[in-house]
């Protein structure tokens, strides 16, 4: 009894956890498209998805899992990059947000399955049902990065000097 009354509030805090991120990835859709240019909105996402990596970097701090440091930092480090690069590049912007979808997965089935997919502790624990939250705004941001994709190209080659080469080819 008392684990399928566990079952049940896993899973109505789940569909309350998924249903915030919902309204946080619509939220950022709407205040971001009211307040930013088109590139003023990819520099901000771009950036955004540093601290939002760096949230595992607290969460292995906090619930003190020494062996999660290394793959954590690791991945903060990577999830940076592709943040910084995807300033610049949609296509980077919109894998690293998938990315960090996949990688919000990953701890939230760890946390579930018992075991570790990567092994005792080499993966940082994470408040309960953060992931289905997380994975959820990560992967509607990335949809809809991808179909920002062409207003954030345009605004680029907007910004564009124009050079003789350029000029002949308008």
């Amino acid at each position: 009894m008392e684990s399928t009354a566990s079952a049940i509030a896993l899973t109505v805090i789940a569909a309350l956890y998924i249903t915030i991120g919902v309204l946080s990835a619509a939220g950022s859709v709407y205040l971001s498209k009211s307040i930013f240019s088109a590139m003023v909105e990819q520099i901000f996402f771009g950036l955004f998805l540093v601290p939002i990596a760096g949230f595992y970097l607290a969460f292995t701090a906090y619930f003190g899992d020494k062996d999660a440091w290394q793959l954590e930092a690791t991945a903060v480090a990577v999830f940076a990059a592709l943040g910084v690069a995807g300033v610049r590049v949609p296509f980077t912007l919109i894998v690293g947000y998938l990315l960090h979808g996949l990688w919000d997965a990953v701890h939230e089935f760890n946390a579930h399955a018992g075991s570790s997919l990567l092994g005792p502790r080499q993966i940082s624990s994470v408040p309960l049902a953060y992931g289905f939250f997380c994975s959820t705004y990560d992967f509607l941001m990335a949809a809809y990065f991808y179909t920002r994709r062409s207003h954030w190209h345009s605004a680029w080659s907007a910004t564009a000097p124009v050079t003789p080469s350029r000029k002949n080819r308008e």
